[in-house]
Order: structure tokens, then sequence, then C-alpha cells
């Protein structure tokens, strides 16, 4: 019961935001990243996410550092020329704390590391409406010329939910090497939490009522090591790297579901589970889903003294994590003497890749103004779309102001909006020869953030 309630309290302090740039991982750690989204090379008061190696080079003293993001926009799929849409307001806590001392920093944080958030979806998703066009395809095959509009199946009111969250905290420490290199080791812990809650509704004058539902949560959790170095080559030029290992994650999934009876298809052995078609979420079982590891490279050229630019690239390592790479089958006896089986796809995932470009520009001794643009190429192959999740290539731009008032004090305002590509489904591969329709993804975010760091 206490290790629930543990559970339970994170999960209210890390509901993070739907705007992956990866398949899981997020970059947006702290609220400056929505303004300035080249963050790997520079040095400022949120390198402690993105570059610990180079936080030797501040003034010494202990850093607090707490912030607060708010996602809004939606989620939504196109089916057969219906829009499922699922609203999105989340918030995303950042906390930090790090003290420097002449040549060595210890350093500490908590918050969001991945996830697609809190999506509720009203009247359903495609995975539900496609449901009752395979069964009219079906008892079309069974009944011919018999089977009229009138007799049509029809959705009647399906609904689905989804979640995805993980939370990390990250302690470790810095230190430098000589007067240009310094170097960073911390261990982590992750929380990764995924829950999918759904029924669907579906009925027809030739056959008796049809519902299925499920309402499952998967829980893991795993460990992680991080490496940073930084080397700052001149007074203006700042070079850095990070490495964040794969964190290997057995879900375990727990909760209940129960299965449709297909009575237009009399036989014992004519039940359809949700988890069919999502086999990872089927009460009792165990799957891997590691969050990938992250290359993060950076570097920071102050051109004059009130301008600085910076460019950051991350690689994640897809290939190397196992991520649901399983695929469920149903198979179902007709009086015709014909099986039907409807087989799912095998997830399939690329290496992904995002570029930023950002500046900073010093207004005054108090007011600096951020900008920047990220592309971001997540790696996600059709194959790996679904209700669940859909991971989209994408472009943001971001913007926000720095405030100063002492020395000790700094405050941030940033905003950004993610504008994702539109991509396909793959029910033409899923449900080949049942003509029917492919689902469009598509996304709309855009984020606030603020940030207060004090030091002491």
């Amino acid at each position: 019961m206490k290790k629930k309630l543990g559970i339970l309290a994170i999960a209210a302090l890390l509901s993070t935001g739907a705007y992956a740039a990866s398949i899981d991982h997020i970059q947006t750690y702290t609220p400056e990243y929505l303004g300035n989204q080249s963050q790997n090379g520079m040095i400022n008061k949120s390198s402690v996410y993105y570059n610990p190696a180079g936080l030797v080079h501040l003034d010494n003293g202990t850093y607090f550092h707490i912030g607060a993001q708010l996602a809004v926009g939606h989620e939504k799929m196109d089916y057969n020329g219906k829009e499922y849409k699922a609203d999105l307001l989340q918030y995303i806590p950042t906390l930090a704390l790090y003290s420097v001392r002449d040549e060595r920093t210890i350093f500490w944080t908590f918050g969001g590391l991945g996830g697609g958030g809190d999506l509720e979806y009203e009247d359903g998703v495609a995975g539900t409406a496609v449901v009752p066009d395979i069964l009219n395809k079906v008892a079309g095959n069974i009944m011919g010329d018999k089977f009229t509009k009138d007799m049509r199946f029809k959705d009647t009111g399906s609904s689905a939910e989804g979640k995805s969250l993980y939370g990390q905290t990250t302690i470790g420490r810095a230190w430098k090497i000589n007067d240009k290199l310094s170097m960073s080791i911390a261990g982590r812990a992750v929380l990764g939490m995924k829950k999918l809650k759904g029924d669907i509704n579906v009925n027809s004058p030739i056959a008796k009522p049809i519902h299925a539902d499920i309402d499952v949560d998967r829980t893991a959790w795993g460990l992680g090591a991080q490496i940073g170095l930084n080397y700052k080559a001149t007074d203006r030029l700042n070079l850095a790297m990070r490495y964040d290992s794969r964190v290997k994650l057995n879900f375990k999934a727990s909760g209940d579901e129960t299965p449709a009876i297909l009575s237009i298809l009399p036989s014992p052995n004519n039940k359809v589970h949700f988890s069919d078609f999502y086999p990872e979420y089927k009460p009792g079982t165990k799957t891997r889903r590691d969050l990938p590891a992250i290359l993060a490279l950076g570097a920071s050229y102050k051109v004059t003294d009130k301008w600085t630019t910076a460019i950051s690239g991350n690689y994640y390592f897809n290939k190397d994590a196992k991520m649901d790479r399983v695929a469920g089958t149903i198979k179902l006896s007709t009086p015709l003497g014909k099986d039907i089986v409807l087989k799912g796809l095998e997830p399939e995932y690329d290496n992904g890749w995002e570029i930023a470009l950002g500046n900073e520009y010093k207004l005054n001794e108090k007011w600096t103004l951020l900008g920047s643009v990220n592309y971001a190429h997540t790696g996600a192959k059709v194959s790996s779309y679904d209700d669940i999740e859909f991971a989209l290539n994408s472009v943001t731009v971001g913007a926000g102001l720095k405030y100063a008032p002492t020395d000790c004090d700094e405050w941030v305002f940033t905003v950004c909006h993610f504008f994702y590509d539109q991509e396909s489904g793959h029910y033409d591969k899923k449900y080949a020869g049942y003509g029917v329709a492919n689902p469009e993804y598509d996304k709309n975010i855009t984020a606030f953030g603020l940030a207060y760091t004090k030091k002491f």
C-alpha cells in the first residue's frame, strides 16, 4: 500500500508533457530550454541538466532552481472522415540544487525525463473506430447480399485514455581537470508509468451488443548513468559533451479487461481483448521498454559582449533499446470454414536525432533576449504509430526573456510552439483485405515556462 501511495505521489509531480523530441525522451527539462533549445554547450543556471560539467565555471555558491512549464494544445487522429481529438493541459515541474566550490561541484535534479502526458479521447480513437468497419466487412462476406446497410455495425460510444510519463532524480559531481577541461559523472533513478483505459461499444440489429473494456497500468523502475565533458577553449568559445546511458525498464502490466463476444461468429473461442491489439498491456505480462541512450553535443560562442550564439545536437540510440517490440494476433473462426486472422505489426525504430540553433542577446545589465529553432527526427517508423502513441517529427520555435534583478537572482520567461509533421498510419497493412481507411496523426502544442534560480 505504501509503495502504491509513493508512486501516486511521484506521478502527481511528474506528469510530463506530450512534446517529446524522440520516442519517449523529452529535452524540455527546464523552462529555459523552451526559449533557447541549444543548451548543450551553454554555461548558465540550467547547465545542471544539459552541461553539468560546465557548472564548475559558475561563481562559487549554492544554487536552488525551481521551474514550471504549462503545455496546451491537442493530439488528434482523423479516421474515415471523422476527427478523434484529445486536448492537452499539462503542468511540468523542475527542481535542482547544486553547490559550486572552487574546483568541484555537486548537483541534484528532479523532474520529468520523458513521456506523452495524459490524454483522454472522449469519442474514442481510430483503433476503436476501425472495429465496426472490420465487422461490416466480415458480416458482408458471411451473409453476402443479405447484409444490407440497415444491418451495419456502428460505434455507440467508445472512449480511450492513455498516459505515459517518466520521472527521474539524478545526483552527481563535476570537477576541473585543468583550467580548460572539466568532467562530470552522475547516477540516475527512473520511474516509468504508462496507462491504457478504454472501452468499445458497437451495436447492430443482427448481433448482440458488443462491449470490451480495459483499465491497465504499467510501471517500471530503472537505473542509469551520466558522464559529461566541458572544454572552455577560449573566453568566447565553449564546447561540451554529455552521454546519458540506456535505462533498462521492465514494465509490468496490472489491471483488468473484459473481452468482446462476437455473436455473429458463433464459437466459444471468438473473444477479442483490447490486449490482443496492445499485447504489452495484457494484465500480468512483463515487457521491456527501455529509455535509449543519448549522446548530446554542443558549442556556444560569444560573438560580442552582448550576443552569444549556440548549436546543439542530440543522437538517440533507439536501435540498441528494447521498446515494446511485440505484436498481437487475433484468430477467429467463421461459418465459412476459413479463419480470420488479424496480425499486428511489430513496432520498428531507427536511431533518432535533433539539431538546434539558439541565440542570446543581452539588452542591458538585467534583461536578456532568447530565441531558437529546433528540428527533431524521432526515428519512429510508421509501424510504431497507434492510438497510445505516435512520435512525429517536428520543428520547434522558441523565445524568451531572462531577468536578473540582482547578482543572486534570475528569472526566466519562455514560450515555444511545436510544428509537427502530419503522418498516415498503417491500417492498409495491419488490416489488409478489409478495405479500411488509414488514420492520419497530428499534434499541435504550445508550451509556456517560468523559472527562478537563487544563489546563496
